[in-house]
């Protein structure tokens, strides 16, 4: 009987735990070169992990980054806010020879796909996710000097 509860406690944590990694969505990186030795890249990844990365990003190169970012954060989570309202929409549909590159949202998620004779690539992101990111850096102090 005990070892029934432990069981049960173990997979309602897991379960909890999927659920929480899960909620806002997956990020979706995939790139593929056409060429001899070409690379092959298929990443998917919970869109909670990338805020949760942020603090593992050395301070100094936070701080360089913000300082180019920052006037633009609030553009971004005005952007992400209101591209919601627009669900299965196409923003940018571009074709030039071979070259396609395509911008549009998938539900509540942004997908970017340029493909071309050299390389597919496909990115499909959480608007919840970049609006998160947005505002922890926008809420990041821009200190300067040593021990940041």
């Amino acid at each position: 009987m005990i070892l029934a509860k432990i069981a049960l406690g173990a997979a309602s944590t897991m379960i909890f735990a999927t659920v929480y990694t899960f909620r806002e969505g997956v990020v979706r990186v995939s790139v593929d070169e056409h060429r001899e030795g070409g690379s092959h890249v298929h990443l998917f990844a919970p869109a909670a992990v990338v805020p949760m990365a942020l603090h593992f990003v050395p301070k100094d190169r936070l701080r360089d980054a913000l300082r180019e970012a920052k006037p633009y954060l609030p553009l971004v989570e005005t952007l992400t806010s209101e591209l919601r309202r627009y669900p299965n929409t196409t923003f940018v549909d571009v074709e030039d020879g071979d070259d396609h590159v395509k911008i549009s949202t998938i539900g509540d998620k942004i997908q970017i796909d340029v493909v071309n004779p050299e390389e597919n690539v496909h990115l499909t992101i959480p608007l919840a996710m970049v609006n998160d990111v947005a505002a922890q850096l926008a809420a990041e102090p821009s200190r300067s000097g040593p021990g940041v």
